[in-house]
């Protein structure tokens, strides 16, 4: 199976040695990069696009909190794990959907623990595991009328809302996926296609996704808050928060 490849940065040299350590004990995993500070973080990130990240929240220039929210607005489904001496930033670590956080000074079984969980949930990412299907909900399947006219750097273009499965924020654009593999790059926000589109079907499920109801085919647990929808239709999957998730299991009940 291909290894996961992952970065690690923290400003003290002896956790670096240390997490480079796990990683390299940790089945599965490729150490793709070391950066001392936030700045470096990001800088590698954009190079190596790794699956998942390794950070200490204190970092000089930009805080593991702010990287987070740069990698995750080009890839939300990256694993972000936070290391920190503090317990006071637990709230903010878990605002970004971080898979885990582990308060220095860890055990190594502990992280190596976090690791296998981590590559186990990316496992199944890969996979599109079929596990916990919902129920068909009332009212699903209707054909609904309507276009939607997208703004892009090449002009624009229409799309038949019923066909939209997905729409999510990738690389600082907003892409919509549509029947037979079409794929829609709009400069329009999120939030201003959400805003055309019908609220009895597509659900906000994250604040990097919006999913068709009518094409959810199963969730599955990601990290500690976050859940991996499949979707009918495409190969794209959306993430889910632990909230929202049930607020869609009351749609479907």
């Amino acid at each position: 199976m291909e290894p996961i490849r992952i970065l690690i940065a923290d400003d003290d040299p002896g956790m670096r040695a240390l997490l480079k350590g796990i990683v390299e004990k940790a089945e599965g995993y490729e150490l793709a990069g070391v950066a001392e500070n936030g700045e470096d973080l990001l800088a590698l990130y954009e190079k190596e696009r790794p699956q998942a990240v390794i950070m200490d929240v204190e970092m000089p220039g930009k805080t593991g909190v702010e990287c987070a929210h740069v990698i995750q607005d080009k890839d939300p489904r990256c694993v972000l794990i936070f290391v920190t001496a503090h317990d006071k930033y637990m709230g903010d670590a878990f605002q970004v959907y971080a898979f885990d956080y582990l308060l220095k000074p860890f055990p190594v079984e502990r992280a190596l623990q976090t690791l296998s969980l981590a590559a186990q949930r990316i496992s199944d990412m890969r996979a599109r595991s079929a596990a916990g299907a919902l129920p068909v909900r009332k009212g699903a399947g209707a054909k609904r009328a309507g276009r939607l006219m997208l703004r892009g750097r090449e002009g624009v273009n229409f799309v038949d809302m019923e066909d939209i499965l997905l729409v999510q924020r990738e690389d600082r654009q907003t892409v919509i996926y549509a029947e037979e593999g079409k794929r829609y790059v709009t400069g329009d926000s999120l939030a201003e296609v959400e805003a055309r589109l019908d609220p009895q079907v597509f659900f906000r499920s994250h604040k990097s996704y919006i999913i068709n109801l009518d094409r959810v085919e199963s969730v599955t647990p990601y990290g500690r808050w976050t859940y991996i929808v499949t979707l009918q239709g495409t190969d794209h999957d959306a993430l889910i928060t632990a909230e929202k998730f049930e607020e869609l299991k009351e749609v479907f009940s």
